[in-house]
């Protein structure tokens, strides 16, 4: 009787002992060194949560953390399916212009609304979808988030929606719990990506925490030509834009783009509402500006390139080691799953068809399969494919590019003609 009393103490301090509960502040470096808030994802569980730049994250082991402490998704729909109308609760972190789209499954807007919204937690009624599988999204300027909705209605109402309240606190509707203390459930090994905001400045960090500690954002600015801000993300020595760039005006697919004077850019089948996720497609010349030098600005913000091939082997050969950079084709073990976003369209939890095989994101790079406009002017690949240009001829009618793919994780250096239309990332000066 006393052997097994001794064995049980032993077994709770040892599952005490083991238990993970870990304290995250956040600080930041750079051009501005305040944090306004931070989105952290669990890639491992899903898991979602919003918390003030100057408050803690509580990292805990998931037992016994009471449900409403974890329901912090920055955007929630209820119910889904849809009975009739639905409630969207969606967090805006930053003052400024908010975007929701509603997508079917062809990627067509079926309604959108656009309003300057205060920074803090807002509700809208949704309403009038008709049956089948639906994307929401939600943006702004240094964030954008999405969901799935599952509409049960026959078809016959107009869609909407409507705001309900506004509350302008990133905690109000929370206000039973500690304003410092943001509790989300842990457990070791769970990859994290933090999102970290401030005005116009946005970075991710992907991190493995085994102890307490303080997550310091590195902001760079990263701003194009028509004032759009993108996040951006350290790795290794190079920093890199971590979404696709979408400047200028959309032409159709069927055109080249040409040296008028005006940037010009193509959204997947002639769709402007996909340059929202996935950015625009770019003809390699009209990318560079009409110049051949490697490295030049071309379309990129001020202190940005377009990245050489040998930074994109940089950055490939950092992921993994065993990328052959003077490999034309598949290279490496898993460089591509770890530069690819997570989840599935198929589960409307991400952008990639199943099975997104090896995708990590846990170099943050957030890869978008954006497909691409192929040399008929067509467009191709989306869901399946990110193509991805380097400021490096081939020769004068080619150039070298990468690209992840749904169905493996390495990744592919390809020689591809210039009047293809391809995605663009720039690496910082």
């Amino acid at each position: 009787m006393k052997t097994s009393s001794l064995l049980l103490l032993f077994c709770f301090l040892f599952l005490t002992v083991q238990s993970q509960d870990y304290l995250i502040t956040f600080d930041a470096t750079g051009d501005t060194n305040k944090v306004s808030s931070v989105y952290v994802y669990n890639l491992n569980s899903g898991v979602q949560i919003a918390v003030p730049g100057d408050d803690t994250l509580h990292l805990l082991e998931a037992v016994g953390i009471p449900s409403t402490e974890i329901n912090k998704d920055p955007i929630v729909i209820y119910p889904n399916p849809m009975i009739n109308t639905s409630q969207l609760t969606c967090r805006v972190p930053e003052t400024g212009l908010t975007t929701i789209r509603v997508l079917d499954m062809t990627g067509k807007t079926i309604m959108q609304y656009r309003e300057q919204l205060q920074a803090g937690t807002c509700r809208f009624k949704i309403g009038g979808i008709k049956q089948g599988l639906f994307v929401v999204y939600v943006s702004g300027n240094g964030y954008a988030y999405h969901t799935k909705l599952i509409g049960t209605g026959d078809g016959n109402q107009v869609p909407e929606i409507t705001l309900l309240s506004d509350e302008y606190s990133i905690t109000s509707d929370h206000p039973e719990r500690a304003a410092t203390l943001y509790t989300m459930p842990y457990h070791n090994g769970d990859r994290l990506l933090f999102w970290g905001i401030s005005a116009n400045y946005s970075t991710y960090i992907s991190d493995v925490p085994f102890a307490s500690k303080t997550i310091l954002f590195t902001f760079t600015a990263c701003t194009d030509a028509e004032n759009n801000h993108y996040p951006t993300v350290v790795i290794g020595s190079q920093t890199w834009m971590a979404a696709n760039l979408n400047v200028g005006t959309r032409i159709d697919g069927a055109q080249n783009q040409t040296d008028n004077g005006i940037i010009e850019k193509y959204c997947y089948q002639n769709n402007e509402d996909a340059c929202l996720p996935h950015g625009g497609l770019y003809q390699w010349n009209e990318l560079m500006q009409y110049t051949t030098t490697p490295g030049a600005q071309g379309l990129c913000p001020t202190g940005w390139h377009i990245p050489t091939d040998a930074e994109w082997c940089t950055l490939t050969q950092y992921l993994d080691p065993t990328v052959n950079c003077n490999a034309i084709g598949w290279s490496g073990q898993n460089a591509g799953g770890k530069m690819k976003s997570t989840g599935t369209l198929e589960a409307g939890t991400g952008l990639w068809h199943q099975p997104n095989t090896g995708a990590t994101n846990e170099s943050a790079f957030t890869g978008f399969p954006s497909g691409d406009r192929d040399e008929s002017g067509s467009f191709a690949y989306q869901g399946t494919y990110g193509f991805w240009w380097s400021s490096t001829q081939l020769n004068t009618g080619s150039a070298w590019s990468r690209s992840p793919d749904y169905s493996v994780a390495s990744i592919v250096r390809g020689g591809n003609q210039k009047i293809c239309g391809f995605s663009v990332r720039c690496v910082h000066d």
